[in-house]
């Protein structure tokens, strides 16, 4: 499969990831602004104080954002297939990026670049109703990320990530995870012994 091919089908993945149709014309031009990277564990896709300049949609593999404090380093997501990375501060206001969006496993991503994505976007509707549809995702995504960290516990928090986003659990290091959930990896360790107790599925 040549690379317009293969851009063309993840153009369209990512259509109906979002619950978008394109038409074939913009579907077009929306896949031929896609930079295939393909990249090892450890990549840097964002390193702090570079301007986000690219959505990043993850064709395989994990990618890790983080941030450090305190000489600690802050677990603020896990991405796998199918999920877009964004930087988001950085990208909207092109300043530099206090996140970091690196890569935890061998991965191949596909970005989306901020200034060829926003030229298409003045002249057509249907890819303004896609960007829309990315943004609003990120803020629900972080609104509900929010909102676990205020009201459930640390069981709680865990239970729901191992329910909807398994794959974070199965495949990401167990420090990375107890960051990302807000607690110690001592308190993850004992948490996941209760639940494999209680025989949680």
């Amino acid at each position: 499969m040549n690379l317009n091919d293969r851009r063309r089908d993840v153009a369209k993945d990512i259509c109906r990831s979002y619950g978008v149709t394109l038409s074939v014309e913009v579907l077009r031009a929306f896949a031929n602004i896609l930079v295939p990277m393909k990249v090892l564990r450890g990549h840097q896709l964002v390193a702090e104080g570079d301007v986000c300049n690219y959505m990043f949609y993850v064709e395989k593999g994990m990618v890790l954002q983080h941030y450090s404090k305190n000489n600690v380093t802050v677990t603020e997501h896990i991405s796998h297939e199918g999920d877009m990375v964004i930087c988001i501060e950085s990208f909207f206001l092109r300043q530099p990026s206090k996140i970091v969006a690196s890569t935890i496993e061998p991965s191949i991503v596909y970005g989306i670049p901020y200034d060829e994505m926003h030229a298409l976007a003045r002249h057509s509707y249907e890819l303004c109703q896609l960007i829309f549809k990315f943004y609003q995702r990120s803020l629900i995504i972080s609104q509900q990320k929010a909102d676990t960290l205020r009201f459930e516990t640390a069981k709680e928090r865990y239970v729901r990530t191992m329910h909807e986003n398994p794959e974070i659990i199965r495949r990401a290091p167990l420090h990375n995870v107890a960051s990302y959930l807000q607690m110690t990896p001592e308190t993850l360790s004992r948490v996941r012994a209760q639940v494999t107790e209680e025989g949680i599925k």
